[in-house]
């Protein structure tokens, strides 16, 4: 997921690269002894250059009178972690003489790799590589060419060595880096040079295009800064927008049956990613925090392993390592008298009445027996309590458990493990469930979070991620199999989220949550190439990217193949089955659907392995739906161009692409055919992340996300599944913003966006009825959206309309091909005013009148989904 991981802290080599980076700049230029030339030709009509280390290539272009002048910025660097990591210094373009562009720039001055981009048609740049060098530094790079299709990147390393690296494959892949002369490398670095724009001077190249490539780009940038201007409409101007209309406007919607087509069955689905707080602490009901003693500072600055604990005499917690309860879970705390307390997620929310399982594993040191008392304590108060004995030989585990009856409530309650006798004895993977989980399953759901997203009657859920998938470095990537079996052995990690990971919620409660819904699961897994912007990858510090290296990538993509095997294999035949039915689900969980990476930029290292991992399933799971991804941005980013390109040329392994973006409410109101000349023959679309974005959301978005999904339904031969995201956001722990669902301990706020996608997936269609909507006013007409949708299943018919103006709509209905056999439509729907937080659901009906024209009345700002 696109995330604002500006918010992370950035590696300590990152800051270091910032500080030092113009010394070793200079440094190496000092060796470069180039004659800089400064008066360009005046054939010469395009100069590119970089108005600063953070501002990306920018292009200029001749004028007439000779002067350049400043058109945009092409693209910036993408290497490193957001914000201040993602520069670029001496840029380098040239013109191909085999047709496009090509760009190489230094990244920073520890990398051992230079950037390079490519482009055919001058303004839209295919996304970066990072050619792995043999030393650290890569400085000031520049192209020759060889001919015949063959380039060599020249640059100076850290020590002002000159070398040189070979690519004949459009600037994919490179050779290995050998010594160059400084010579040849001057002989292609003269071409760099210094141009006056706005009395500043700049470095960069330049070179003649002909008069229809010139016309392009103008044209490209002329309509980029005429729909940002129109991205920028907000709702909180529309009074005086539309005052003209006075307090109603009229509109005729054409609803005709004959015209109809076959949409997908499952549009509307869930995002579960572990943002948030939205997994621990949140949707996966275990109470205790730090259960595992495994809390790191790698998780989180300031965490250690007795992070949430506390002992009664203020004394520090002892955490121990030795002869540990499982491998995957090595720390534990040593008890002897001291009592031990846990804070829980914002305190234990304890209900009077209710029962709760408590649990952990026992290591009695000395082999000497030892008792607890286990309570629940709030205010001095003992709301709960249960006394457990314990036995064992030395350094031998076991687990006990207990029952807690609460007798009182609070929302502030702490658990307090209370030992008796002096004995030392270890302690770990201590847990408190209330037994009321959802559907009443061990290590299961916080019950009234999971029957809110139940509610929405999702189609599908994806798990677990976004972010979360590809992870922050290689050393994070998602590993579907360190969360099944044993909550012992499965394997914790750092959330990318800066927090920490149980894995209790893993894909064992994924599946069954799925299977609970009546939802399909789509587990979304790395494409062997960790997040864009970690902090570490295959370079050895805050980098690019990176990938598993080609050698291990034959075992990452068994590994899929064991979840597809875990998930849908017989347990006599295959371990991985067996483990599934040793869980408690002998039966196969029918997995249909597999989404392999997340956002990823589309560069070579991802297409490589992605191609090695689809190709791989299919040939050996032909029936599976694969998922790719087209990058974090929708149309015109280079990921999303680079990415629709890579799939229509393997649409025998990429079923269907995922697509990314969150936009303002603006955006939605001027994208209503955003898929409408979509190619019917390439993979279909699965919108995975989407949002309209407005501080923490609200009605402004809930209505422009309505209208996108009629757009989308009407589209819904070519978009096959869409997503909201993100899904949940704990109160006081918020990643992201906005979010579908918020919510505390004890409360849970339901968003205008969670009525909306509740209304599209639970009163959904299978199949498109043609509708037209004709209103006087043109830009009246742009705040109004209708779609018609009939489930095939049940008969009913759907008409979804939207109304985004401050003026109540009058509708009148025409009907073709659609008879109405009641004497009212009844509707389910929501209306507001700009800037509301929260909306109440309206439910009635519309009279039918024999005889007399068909008329429907939408209150200012509303959503209405009325049965035909």
């Amino acid at each position: 997921m696109f995330r604002n991981l500006l918010m992370l802290t950035l590696a300590a080599t990152a800051l270091q690269s910032q500080a030092i980076v113009a010394k070793a700049q200079s440094k190496a230029k000092k060796k470069v002894s180039v004659e800089k030339v400064t008066n360009p030709s005046a054939s010469d009509s395009v100069f590119f250059y970089s108005p600063g280390e953070r501002n990306g290539m920018h292009l200029a272009l001749k004028k007439a009178n000779g002067q350049w002048e400043t058109i945009g910025q092409l693209f910036s660097s993408d290497y490193g972690r957001w914000g201040s990591e993602k520069r670029m210094f001496t840029p380098f373009v040239t013109a191909l003489p085999t047709g496009g562009y090509a760009a190489v720039f230094t990244v920073n001055n520890i990398a051992p790799c230079f950037a390079v981009a490519y482009s055919d048609d001058l303004v839209t740049w295919r996304p970066q590589d990072y050619p792995e060098m043999s030393e650290q530094g890569c400085f000031a790079p520049v192209i020759r060419c060889d001919g015949n299709g063959r380039y060599t990147v020249l640059f100076v390393n850290k020590d002002g060595n000159y070398r040189q690296t070979v690519t004949t494959d459009g600037f994919r892949h490179f050779s290995k880096d050998v010594p160059a002369t400084k010579e040849a490398y001057d002989a292609v670095a003269v071409q760099r040079v210094s141009v006056a724009l706005a009395d500043k001077s700049f470095e960069g190249t330049r070179f003649a295009i002909d008069a229809q490539t010139e016309q392009r780009a103008r044209t490209y940038f002329d309509h980029l800064n005429k729909v940002n201007k129109e991205y920028k409409e907000t709702l909180k101007d529309d009074a005086s927008r539309f005052a003209r209309l006075g307090n109603k406007v009229e509109a005729t919607v054409t609803i005709d049956g004959s015209q109809s087509k076959a949409i997908s069955d499952k549009m509307i689905g869930i995002f579960f990613e572990d943002i948030s707080y939205a997994a621990d602490g949140g949707l996966y009901a275990e109470m205790v925090q730090n259960r595992d003693f495994e809390y790191l500072p790698s998780d989180r600055k300031g965490w250690t392993s007795s992070t949430a604990w506390r002992l009664s005499s203020g004394g520090k917690v002892t955490i121990s390592a030795d002869h540990p309860l499982s491998a995957n879970n090595p720390h534990y705390a040593i008890l002897s008298t001291d009592t031990l307390y846990n804070e829980g997620w914002d305190g234990f929310a304890v209900k009077k009445g209710a029962s709760y399982d408590f649990s952990f594993y026992v290591q009695n040191i000395g082999g000497a027996k030892k008792n607890f008392e286990v309570a629940l304590i709030a205010d001095g108060r003992k709301l709960a309590s249960a006394k457990i004995k314990t036995k064992g030989k030395a350094g031998q585990w076991n687990q006990y458990t207990a029952t807690l009856v609460a007798t009182d409530g609070a929302n502030n309650a702490q658990l307090a493990i209370i030992p008796a006798k002096k004995a030392a004895v270890g302690v770990d993977m201590i847990s408190l469930f209330p037994q009321d989980t959802f559907k009443g399953h061990k290590n299961g759901l916080r019950k009234d979070l999971a029957q809110t997203l139940a509610d929405l009657k999702p189609k599908f859920v994806r798990f677990p991620g976004g972010c979360m998938s590809h992870g922050d470095g290689l050393d994070n990537i998602y590993h579907w199999n360190h969360t099944v079996g044993p909550l012992q052995d499965r394997k914790p990690d750092r959330n990318s989220w800066s927090y920490h990971q149980t894995r209790g919620l893993g894909f064992f409660e994924y599946f069954q949550f799925c299977e609970d819904i009546g939802a399909e699961p789509l587990p979304v897994l790395a494409a062997g190439v960790p997040c864009q912007n970690s902090s570490n990858n295959s370079h050895g510090f805050g980098g690019q990217q990176g990938g598993i290296p080609m050698k291990d990538m034959p075992a990452y993509i068994q590994e899929l193949c064991d979840l597809i095997e875990w998930a849908n294999g017989d347990p006599a035949t295959n371990k991985w089955a067996k483990m599934r039915a040793d869980a408690g689900h002998p039966a196969p969980f029918n997995l249909k659907y597999i989404g392999i990476g997340n956002e990823d930029i589309i560069s070579t290292v991802f297409e490589d392995r992605f191609l090695m991992i689809a190709k791989a399933l299919k040939e050996r799971y032909p029936n599976i739906q694969l998922c790719g991804t087209v990058g974090p941005f929708h149309y015109p980013s280079s990921d999303y161009i680079e990415g629709w390109k890579f799939a229509n040329e393997h649409t025998n392994v990429i079923d269907m692409v995922d697509e990314h973006y969150y936009e303002s409410v603006g955006w939605f109101l001027h994208n209503q055919h955003y898929y409408d000349n979509y190619d019917r023959k390439a993979p279909n679309v699965y919108l995975g992340e989407w949002a309209a974005k407005v501080g923490k959301g609200g009605l402004d978005c809930a209505l422009a996300e309505a209208m996108h999904l009629c757009n989308i339904e009407r589209n819904g031969d070519v978009v096959e599944m869409t997503s909201y995201a993100p899904l949940l956001s704990k109160n006081g722990h918020s990643n992201w913003s906005p979010d579908m669902i918020y919510f505390s301990n004890t409360q849970i706020e339901k968003t205008p966006s969670y009525e909306t996608q509740r209304l599209f997936s639970t009163l959904h269609g299978d199949r498109y009825i043609d509708v037209k909507v004709a209103m006087a006013d043109s830009l009246a007409a742009n705040r109004v959206a209708a779609s018609v949708v009939k489930d095939s299943k049940t008969g009913k018919t759907y008409l979804r309309l939207v109304n985004i103006l401050p003026q109540t709509l009058d509708a009148t209905l025409s009907l073709k091909g659609v008879n109405l056999t009641s004497q009212s439509l009844s509707f389910e729907g929501f209306s507001g005013k700009p800037g509301d937080r929260s909306v109440k659901i309206e439910k009635g009906a519309y009279p039918v009148l024999q005889d007399a024209a068909l008329k429907v009345s939408l209150p200012p700002y509303s959503l209405r989904v009325i049965e035909l």
